[in-house]
């Protein structure tokens, strides 16, 4: 049965997965995909290579572009269920957390789209529902979870913060004789040799990763919050009114003594998280294993005084959010009736108006001109629509388009995309205002309203201008 919800929930992300358009992350990751490399800037190579492979395939086509992700969140929803049966669940408690998994939000817009954090929650998924099964059952198992983690880190760094907080929670809370056996640190070694290649493009590149991670800890990134919201964001990330399944999760976890390491590891990457300025999604790949740890005493619970009345809150709490997290998670409504959800959740915003922004720069431009871009979504725009319009392909300073190089120190005249033009002053002269970018659903998000400039060429050779114009985050 978790096989069959598991295969629904990836069907539906295939339906849905046309519609509206790129994210500015995809648009990112495709033009990565034509530059691959063992590590970039601010991500490993997986990602990248999965962007080239299905464009290799169809470059047209968002539904095949998304497909790995829509597979991946089924196999984040059957890792959840049988996280659960591990966990001592009968069939129908299993059934229950998938069902849980495959409606919570996390999931559903994750799978939709193509991103790092769709393959980071699948390997933190996997990564515990093998811990769990090493611990309790064959220690073996921790070469597993070092294959499973080593490969998650060639997609981001972040699950060497998960191995590290186990670790160190199991140093802490026991079992300690797990460590005594040469199978977690066989593990480990895995883990670090597929690691390796991404370690050693950062030292060769001065390790821009953690300028990248500094920036976002600033809150220079444009999905950075604030400290404190790091443990409320998780109420929301499955759906608020299921959040009393893995809080019930959590607990539960401290109660047990032969997993509660699992439990000190969510409170350690929580505080990891808040104290070094992380993006609140980071801890999501714990929620899986907090769901299937919540669901287990759960046919008990509605056996209890008054069942009815018990079973139809769990009842009316799965209807809510199979009707209310796919509204904001996926493109279910028109495009032009999204205000609300993008209030809620700014990254459907960022799936709207790439061709409008590309034809207006198109408008823009002259022949020989450059185009330099604010960030890196508006760059992967041009690139990936300009071809259409005859544009040259677009620079900009931020993260990895950077690293990729400026144009040439001859290049004269620039179209700058979405920089104000006090702040282009600092960099070019000449500049007048040629349009200002919006989308025909008068979505609002980040590039609505933003300019394009006309300018008569850079204020010094670009060579010199580029450490300055770096921008990471």
């Amino acid at each position: 049965m978790i096989v069959a919800v598991a295969g629904l929930v990836s069907a539906v992300l295939v339906l849905f997965a046309h519609e509206y358009g790129y994210h500015r992350d995809e648009l990112y990751f495709i033009a990565a995909g034509k530059r691959l490399d063992w590590a970039y800037v601010d991500q490993g190579p997986v990602t990248p290579l999965l962007a080239r492979l299905m464009t290799e395939l169809d470059a047209d086509s968002l539904t095949l572009l998304r497909l790995p992700s829509a597979l991946a969140a089924g196999l984040i929803v059957l890792i959840t269920g049988l996280l659960a049966g591990e966990l001592g669940a009968k069939r129908s408690a299993q059934v229950l957390a998938a069902v849980i998994a495959g409606v919570s939000v996390v999931v559903l817009f994750n799978g939709h789209l193509l991103s790092t954090t769709t393959f980071d929650l699948l390997c933190w998924t996997a990564a515990t529902w093998l811990i769990v099964r090493a611990v309790l059952r064959d220690e073996r198992l921790w070469l597993a979870v070092g294959l499973v983690v080593g490969l998650g880190l060639l997609n981001k760094p972040l699950p060497a913060l998960l191995a590290v907080a186990v670790l160190v929670s199991l140093l802490a809370a026991g079992p300690r004789h797990v460590l005594r056996s040469p199978y977690p640190w066989l593990g480990a070694m895995i883990a670090v040799v597929l690691f390796a290649p991404f370690i050693l493009w950062q030292a060769a590149h001065g390790w821009p990763h953690l300028e990248v991670s500094a920036a976002i800890a600033r809150g220079e990134s444009a999905s950075s919050e604030p400290w404190w919201a790091v443990v409320p964001f998780q109420l929301l990330l499955v759906s608020p009114v299921l959040a009393p399944v893995w809080i019930a999760g959590l607990v539960r976890l401290f109660r047990d003594a032969e997993l509660r390491f699992l439990a000190v590891t969510w409170v350690l990457l929580a505080v990891v998280f808040m104290a070094t300025g992380g993006k609140p999604y980071y801890l999501a790949g714990m929620l899986p294993l907090l769901v299937a740890a919540g669901c287990v005493p759960i046919p008990r619970w509605l056996r209890g005084r008054p069942p009815l009345l018990r079973k139809a809150a769990l009842g009316l709490a799965l209807a809510a959010s199979i009707v209310i997290d796919p509204v904001i998670a996926l493109p279910v409504l028109p495009v032009r009736d999204i205000d609300l959800v993008v209030a809620m959740n700014e990254d459907v915003g960022e799936t709207v108006g790439w061709p409008e922004l590309v034809s207006t720069v198109a408008h823009a431009h002259q022949d020989g001109a450059v185009i330099f871009t604010r960030n890196y979504g508006e760059a992967g725009a041009i690139d990936r629509f300009g071809p259409a319009y005859g544009l040259p392909q677009a620079y900009s300073g931020h993260n990895a388009y950077w690293h990729w190089g400026p144009p040439p120190d001859l290049a004269s005249r620039v179209v700058v995309v979405g920089i104000p033009a006090e702040r282009a002053s600092r960099f070019f002269v000449g500049c007048t205002t040629a349009a200002t970018i919006g989308n025909d659903a008068g979505v609002d998000n980040e590039e609505n309203g933003a300019p394009v400039l006309f300018c008569a060429g850079p204020s010094r050779p670009w060579s010199q201008m580029w450490p300055e114009l770096r921008r990471m985050g």
